[in-house]
C-alpha cells in the first residue's frame, strides 16, 4: 500500500497542500475548524509524516540532543521523562547522550550531537569549569539551554531550582525541631549544585551554632559516599545530617541503621531533589523537591524561543523556587531522658 501523503490529506480535507502542510507542521495559525478538518482527515487516512523529507525542505530535523552527567542518578530520569513529553509537545524528538561526569566524553558528545544535526542542545555539565569551552563553543552553533547546572556567566540560557533557597529550608526547618550540632554530608569538586548547596550550608549553618559552617564531609553524590561518610562525622555525634541529595542521604541512613543510631530521635537526616527512593525508605527522607515538570516545561519554552527566531535577546537565567518536603528522617529531637 502506497504511503499516505500531504496531496491525499489535502483532497480528503477539502483544503490545498499549503493549508495542510501549515495545520500538520503548525508553522502558521489555522483558523480552528479547518485544522480540525485536516487532521481528522489526516488521522483517518493514517498520515504520517516523512521528517526525513521535511529536514531536507527546512534544513531542520526536529531533534534536540540532551547530555546527561550521570543518567544511573535517579533524578535524571524523572527529568528526561518530563522534558521528552514536554518537546514532544512542540514536534521536536530527543536525542540522549551520558557522558559519565566525564567533560571529556561530553565534549564529544557534544560534537557527535551537533554533527547529527541537531535543531538545540540541552546540557547539565559536568562541571562548571571543565565543561565550559565545549559547552559555549556549542552555545554559539545552535540555541542551548542549561539545565539544573551551570558553566558560569555569559554563556547560555539556563533553568535550575534555586540551591540557596533549598539549602536556607532545610536549616530553618532544622532549627525549628531544635538541632543544633549539624554536619554537611556533599560533593567535592565545581558542578554548580554541589558547590551551591555547600556553600549556601557555609552561609547558613552558623544561625544554629558557631561550628556548623566547619562540620563538612565532601565526597561525590552516591549512597556508599553517604555511608562512608556517616563513619568520619559519627565519632562526633551531630544531631543533624544535611545531605547534598538523597542518594547521600540514603547512604547515611543505612549506615546509622547499621550502627545502631536513633533517627530521627538521636540525629535528623535530609536530602535534596526528592527522587523516589526518599519517600520509599525507612524512614521516609525529609528533602528539597525540586519542580521537575516546572524545569522542563521552562526549559523547552526557552528553547523555542530562541528556535523560533523571534527572540534573539540576552541570555536568560531562571531560578525556580524549591519546596521542603518533611518526612520521618527529621521529626522534632527528643529531650533527654531523666533516670528514673
Amino acid at each position: 500500500m502506497a504511503d499516505v501523503t500531504l496531496k491525499d490529506v489535502a483532497r480528503a480535507s477539502g483544503c490545498s497542500i499549503a493549508t495542510v502542510s501549515r495545520v500538520l507542521a503548525g508553522t502558521r495559525p489555522v483558523g480552528a475548524e479547518t485544522a480540525h478538518r485536516v487532521r481528522a482527515a489526516a488521522e483517518a487516512l493514517g498520515y504520517r509524516p516523512n521528517h526525513a523529507a521535511r529536514a531536507l525542505r527546512s534544513r531542520a530535523t526536529g531533534t534536540v540532543g540532551l547530555v546527561l552527567p550521570q543518567i544511573t542518578n535517579p533524578f535524571y530520569p524523572t527529568l528526561v521523562r518530563a522534558l521528552t513529553h514536554a518537546l514532544h509537545a512542540d514536534g521536536r524528538a530527543v536525542l540522549l547522550a551520558d557522558c559519565d561526569d566525564d567533560p571529556a566524553a561530553e565534549a564529544e558528545h557534544i560534537a557527535d550531537l551537533l554533527g547529527r544535526r541537531v535543531d538545540a542542545l540541552l546540557v547539565i555539565p559536568a562541571d562548571e569549569e571543565r565543561s565550559r569551552a565545549a559547552v559555549a563553543a556549542a552555545a554559539a552553533r545552535v540555541p542551548l539551554v542549561l539545565m539544573d547546572r551551570g558553566c558560569g556567566p555569559g554563556v547560555a540560557d539556563s533553568v535550575a531550582v534555586d540551591n540557596t533557597a533549598g539549602m536556607a529550608l532545610v536549616l530553618d526547618h532544622l532549627a525549628a525541631t531544635g538541632r543544633r550540632t549539624v554536619c554537611f554530608i556533599g560533593a567535592d569538586g565545581t558542578a554548580s549544585a554541589a558547590a551551591e548547596r555547600r556553600g549556601a550550608y557555609a552561609a547558613g549553618a552558623g544561625a544554629l551554632d558557631p561550628g556548623a559552617p566547619g562540620r563538612v564531609a565532601l565526597g561525590d553524590f552516591s549512597v556508599e559516599w553517604g555511608r562512608a561518610a556517616v563513619d568520619q562525622v559519627w565519632p562526633a555525634r551531630p544531631d543533624a545530617l544535611v545531605c547534598a541529595n538523597d542518594l547521600i542521604a540514603i547512604g547515611a541512613l543505612q549506615r546509622l541503621h547499621r550502627l545502631g543510631a536513633d533517627v530521627p530521635g538521636e540525629v535528623a537526616v535530609t536530602g535534596f531533589d526528592d527522587i523516589p527512593m526518599a519517600a520509599l525508605s525507612a524512614p521516609g527522607v525529609t528533602t528539597v523537591r525540586q519542580p521537575v515538570a516546572q524545569l522542563a516545561a521552562e526549559a523547552a519554552r526557552l528553547l523555542a524561543q530562541r528556535l523560533s527566531g523571534g527572540d534573539a535577546g540576552p541570555q536568560r537565567a531562571i531560578r525556580l523556587a524549591p519546596e521542603l518536603v518533611v518526612r520521618e528522617s527529621s521529626t522534632p529531637k527528643r529531650a533527654a531522658r531523666t533516670p528514673a
